[in-house]
């Protein structure tokens, strides 16, 4: 296929050049719908004038329609937009990417959505289907024991995910970290409990909170019922997380100022598994915590990191150099463009 594209691009750019535009036009429309022509001319920094000439035209094919409200997409242009994702993406040279940005990182897969989820939040659902695409390509048949982290990336990753993803397979969620801590829908137990209810699959809960004293936690470790569950995410063949902003995640996690502090001081970009590290992936602070730990991911078949947008392009690329190389990057184009740029 990639060889045809580069064909159809010597014999006819115009066609290609076209083609995308329409292509991206009509995503638009499905993220913003209903929406302006004004707007939509603003966010895709096109002239009203072009963009009136191509909505003529699309509306023309039946693909969108206009309202008072504003144009938004015909069954038909939703058909026709999910029939064409896989041949755009490789149109707007987004496998091309994928090969670059793993080799940059240094890990097994990059896959990589239109966009930039810190603009368009409907991005982050395109990252959420590629999971669960993804995983039924990747999971193997039989008992698969998916540990996920809690966090807003996460929970919007757990509506995307199709019952079909069960066929064959008896699926069982457990949250990667204590649960309680955080807001209760954005909680790894509530993540998983929502990932089980969407495959129908199984979850168990760990509640313990996310963030224990070195006095409280050994004396939890002890306890059966967290024994137990700790050693079903510890025997995970898969863990689902994301990657955020060091500071960011400090404050929402209602860390002391003086922890804040010296995470700013030390110049900290970005959080995963409760590690907090530098642009150089240099560990920073850890927060003493039951559940899976960083050194638990080498082992498994699969380990998803899941996180886009601009805006955490140096925690993406400052994490990958502590991942295991068995990691699979889901990101969108905002944050790929950045990281290959830096």
């Amino acid at each position: 296929m990639h060889q045809e594209l580069e064909w159809i691009e010597l014999i006819a750019p115009d066609m290609v050049d076209v083609m995308s535009q329409r292509f991206i036009i009509l995503r638009n429309i499905s993220w913003a719908q209903p929406v302006g022509r004004r707007s939509l001319a603003q966010t895709l920094g096109m002239s009203e004038r072009v963009l009136r000439t191509e909505t003529d035209f699309l509306k023309k094919q039946e693909l969108i329609s206009v309202t008072k409200s504003g144009m938004i997409l015909t069954a038909k242009g939703q058909e026709t937009i999910y029939g064409l994702t896989g041949l755009m993406d490789q149109l707007l040279g987004l496998q091309q990417m994928e090969r670059r940005l793993s080799k940059a990182l240094h890990i097994k897969r990059c896959l990589i959505v239109s966009g930039d989820s810190d603009k368009q939040p409907q991005v982050i659902d395109n990252m959420g289907k590629l999971v669960n695409d993804t995983l039924k390509m990747l999971l193997p048949e039989g008992p698969n024991t998916i540990a996920v982290m809690g966090g807003t990336t996460m929970a919007q990753v757990a509506n995307c995910l199709s019952p079909d993803l069960s066929n064959q397979r008896q699926l069982t969620f457990v949250p990667a970290r204590g649960g309680i801590g955080e807001r209760v829908e954005i909680q790894a137990n509530n993540v998983c409990a929502q990932m089980a209810l969407k495959t129908g699959g199984k979850h168990r809960a760990l509640y313990v909170p996310e963030q224990v004293s070195e006095e409280a936690y050994r004396p939890l470790l002890k306890e059966p019922a967290i024994q137990e569950v700790v050693s079903l995410i510890r025997s995970s063949n898969v863990a689902i997380h994301s990657i955020g902003e060091a500071i960011h995640m400090a404050k929402r996690r209602a860390m002391s100022p003086e922890i804040i502090a010296m995470l700013t001081k030390q110049k900290a970009v970005g959080e995963a598994f409760g590690y907090f590290f530098d642009e150089n992936g240099k560990i920073i602070y850890r927060i003493p915590r039951i559940g899976l730990q960083l050194e638990d991911l080498a082992s498994m078949d699969c380990v998803f990191a899941v996180a886009g947008g601009s805006s955490k392009a140096k925690a993406i690329r400052a994490y990958m150099q502590l991942a295991p190389s068995n990691t699979c990057l889901i990101t969108d184009e905002g944050a790929a463009k950045l990281i290959l740029k830096e």
